[in-house]
């Protein structure tokens, strides 16, 4: 099924505008000294560490040129790996290696790279041609999800994550990301990843979109991807809302994968988190967060606050 979304079916959903997200929530609650918290993934993963949540591990990060002549050494324990940029947006700049054939490294999508490819790769990250303003970055080299079975049969090849948004500490709303072939096997939805809402007391997904269609099966896989619950949602909504104790941002993106043998792992956190969850989930955000506006007192613990959700958004 393939329905066009139209703007006045989202209006009337409360759909929650960029503009009056950043009047409302962004500006005024998130403080911009906090946000190279959020924007540095180096930052973000040090900090996440601190707090006891766990994180992809870090294998190595390139600074400056020079430090390219060890890039070799750093990468030859290691037959699968990602690269990204330091402080990269929208997944842009993201390398994923799958394995190794002979002196080649094997891409997802079964492409070929030799190692200078991956060092030209490494040369543009430095450069800024993926980061926030085009400043220069640096380059991390880390370990390589390997997604818990459960998405074989819902996604393409890449790394399905999930991201739930967090108001003031309270998850409100939440969407599972699948790659496809037409994203190029990542998980991102500015290049084609499918949108799936879920219900965020459950875990339970409730709706799919790609772009603004609404669909109900993975275009590649043809699977269904309504009424699936995913794992270790609770484990989820906790470490989500840990994220909030660290980061001081009341308004906060937690964009979190599940691994086969690790478990959930927090990716990245943003700041400014994108509003096509509210596609995704076919509601808008609007009335969740003035919920939680009018709320007298915010729970300290992480448990009462996930209770909170339960209550309020069942």
């Amino acid at each position: 099924m393939k329905l066009i979304l139209p703007w006045k079916i989202l209006k009337k959903k409360g759909v929650l505008g960029i503009n009056q997200r950043n009047a409302s929530y962004i500006l005024p609650l998130n403080k911009r000294k906090y946000y190279p918290l959020v924007d540095d993934k180096l930052a973000t993963k040090n900090l996440a560490i601190k707090y006891g949540i766990a994180v992809p591990k870090l294998y190595g990060v390139i600074e400056i040129y020079k430090q390219l002549e060890n890039f070799d050494k750093i990468i030859s324990k290691h037959d699968d790996f990602v690269i990204k940029p330091r402080r990269g947006s929208q997944g842009h700049g993201i390398l994923v290696i799958a394995g190794r054939r002979k002196e080649k490294f094997i891409k997802p999508d079964d492409t070929l790279w030799s190692i200078d490819d991956i060092k030209y790769h490494v040369i543009n990250i430095l450069s800024g041609v993926y980061s926030l303003g085009g400043v220069p970055d640096s380059a991390m080299m880390e370990y390589r999800v390997k997604p818990s079975k459960f998405f074989n049969n819902i996604t393409f090849k890449g790394v399905p994550d999930i991201r739930i948004i967090v108001f003031k500490g309270i998850p409100v709303m939440a969407m599972l990301r699948l790659p496809t072939s037409k994203s190029d096997g990542k998980a991102n939805l500015h290049q084609g990843a499918v949108g799936v809402g879920v219900n965020i007391t459950n875990g339970v997904t409730t709706s799919a979109v790609i772009g603004n269609e609404v669909v109900d099966e993975h275009p590649d896989t043809g699977n269904k991807l309504i009424n699936l619950e995913l794992p270790m949602w609770d484990e989820c909504l906790k470490i989500s809302s840990k994220c909030f104790d660290f980061t001081n941002l009341q308004y906060v993106g937690v964009d979190i994968v599940i691994d086969e043998d690790l478990g959930p792992l927090v990716l990245e956190l943003n700041a400014r988190p994108g509003l096509n969850i509210q596609l995704a989930n076919l509601r808008g955000l609007n009335s969740r967060l003035k919920t939680i506006n009018n709320l007298l007192k915010i729970p300290m613990e992480v448990a009462e606050r996930i209770k909170l959700t339960r209550e309020l958004f069942c």
